[in-house]
């Protein structure tokens, strides 16, 4: 069965300028025209659908997942080249193909014994797992083609990132390589990655996919054959001289494969094992259907200050997970602000707007959220070490993760967490990776909530709004006030909810 992905974009509830605006009817897939007034943060008629939603959530679940890379990096390194049964691929009907793609490739893709056996494998016992590739190709492959189209690189070099990485952007080799493309940290540095505490622009689509264009073409330079050059980018030019010195002078890449490196004698086989089923991927049964929304429409705003990912998805509504999605580089999901360096952040294009009209609020909320931590951090904890967190009022997942340096979707997977929705008093499993507040810390007593001394207003929740655009309407009323007022955990909020706020 085919596996079918959706990406359902999520508009912002804070100051639009324009009158009306179209989203998509998830009950039947219509546009539907929605009412925005200027200057307000109020917008009607916007009802996300549900069974989208939980689509949303397999898709990027699928995306942080690391076991397709796993089953990558296994194949190459294990490829025996035994003769496979696979009657529904005749060596005739295979040698043709491979002949039409010979024609219209730079790369060596001649009928050989041992590459028939690397397709036949894959077409075989790795149906699954190609299905998937097909899929998350269809956000990561036109991005791609333009950055190498830059370089004259040929296209079908955008194949080497499904063997490098499966197309995970955080994908990590046992030797440290990391990102798409598997650039070890010196090299990754020569090429202009910036790698730090906070950033490793190895696991950023554009930047990563510029720098190999760049590496490839230097390797090209060096060795005028596209297929040694790839061999160079897994092994090194090193390995791969010192295989034409040892098969006797030999250039063609099968005729040094004996004399290469293990992982690297599979590589380029497995390269046009992948390139060969992609072309051919209705031939073989597989389904190259494109999600109702390929891949997210997008726009990056320069960071002013720093700001991190979940006050970003608590002023803006959008999921934290879609953020981390469009943001890869930022491994604390923490975005920093340093002088003379060009920190982005990308976001929805429907978002961007909102974003900017309102980011000196969204700057000083950030300010006010780093000034409440706990300084100085306690001690490290070990890596293994498992914490039993307990949930108090005002917690939300983007928050637990950030103290102990985790991913929201860590969290959901370790607690077997469906939604983001977290309950006071609930106990959480964490693995920590950072520094982080003791769990010895005094608890606070998990009552639903604060009362509010004076007057009160009735706040009824629209369509549209979040918990920062209701603080916005009542001066010096913070979001923690909303929370700890209303006995809130989270950040959802839906339409018709009554919300206590004190009158300042």
């Amino acid at each position: 069965m085919a596996i079918r992905f959706y990406i359902v974009l999520f508009v912002c509830g804070l100051g639009f300028s324009q009158t009306t605006d179209s989203i998509i009817d998830g009950s039947n897939n219509t546009l539907k025209t929605i009412e925005v007034k200027p200057d307000s943060t109020e917008v009607k008629g916007f009802v996300d659908n549900e069974y989208a939603a939980q689509i949303d959530e397999k898709w990027l679940e699928e995306l942080y997942s690391n076991a397709l890379f796993d089953t990558i990096y296994k194949s190459v390194t294990e490829l025996d080249f035994k003769a496979v049964d696979f009657p529904e691929l005749s060596t005739d009907t295979l040698k043709a193909r491979l002949k039409e793609l010979d024609a219209r490739t730079p790369f060596n893709v001649e009928y050989n014994p041992s590459l028939e056996s690397v397709i036949k494998s894959y077409l075989k016992h790795r149906r699954n797992s190609i299905q998937k590739l097909i899929s998350l190709s269809a956000y990561y492959f036109p991005m791609f083609e333009r950055e190498l189209d830059l370089y004259d690189i040929p296209l079908e070099v955008k194949y080497l990132a499904i063997v490098e990485s499966a197309l995970k952007p955080r994908a990590r080799s046992r030797v440290g390589a990391t990102g798409l493309w598997q650039f070890m940290f010196s090299t990754g540095k020569m090429y202009g990655l910036d790698v730090s505490s906070y950033v490793d622009e190895r696991s950023d689509p554009i930047k990563s996919t510029e720098a190999a264009a760049k590496y490839l073409a230097k390797l090209y330079s060096i060795f005028g054959d596209w297929d040694l050059a790839l061999a160079a980018y897994n092994s090194g030019p090193g390995n791969v001289s010192k295989a034409i010195r040892r098969s006797g002078g030999y250039k063609n890449y099968w005729n040094i494969r004996h004399n290469l490196p293990r992982e690297t004698a599979g590589y380029l086989p497995a390269f046009l094992a992948n390139m060969y089923i992609f072309e051919y991927a209705e031939e073989h049964g597989f389904k190259k259907i494109k999600p109702e929304l390929a891949y997210f429409e997008t726009d990056t705003v320069r960071v002013k200050e720093m700001i991190t990912l979940d006050q970003v998805s608590e002023v803006t509504g959008t999921p934290i997970e879609e953020l981390q999605f469009l943001n890869p580089s930022y491994k604390l999901d923490i975005i920093p602000f340093i002088k003379d360096e060009n920190y982005t952040l990308r976001l929805p294009r429907d978002v961007v707007g909102a974003f900017v009209t309102n980011e000196d609020s969204i700057y000083a909320f950030a300010r006010a959220e780093f000034n409440k931590r706990e300084k100085p951090l306690p001690q490290f904890s070990n890596a293994d070490e498992k914490v039993r967190y307990r949930v108090k009022s005002g917690d939300y997942l983007g928050k637990i993760s950030r103290m102990y340096g985790v991913r929201v979707s860590d969290i959901k997977r370790w607690n077997g967490l469906r939604n983001n929705d977290l309950s006071i008093g609930q106990r959480l499993t964490i693995y920590p990776r950072k520094p982080h507040v003791s769990t010895q810390q005094k608890v606070v007593p998990t009552t639903q909530t604060k009362p509010i001394s004076g007057p009160v207003t009735i706040y009824i929740v629209k369509s549209g709004d979040s918990l920062w655009s209701i603080s916005q309407k009542f001066p010096g009323v913070s979001i923690q006030n909303i929370k700890d007022w209303n006995g809130i955990g989270g950040s959802k909020l839906k339409p018709g909810m009554k919300l206590k706020i004190a009158k300042s």
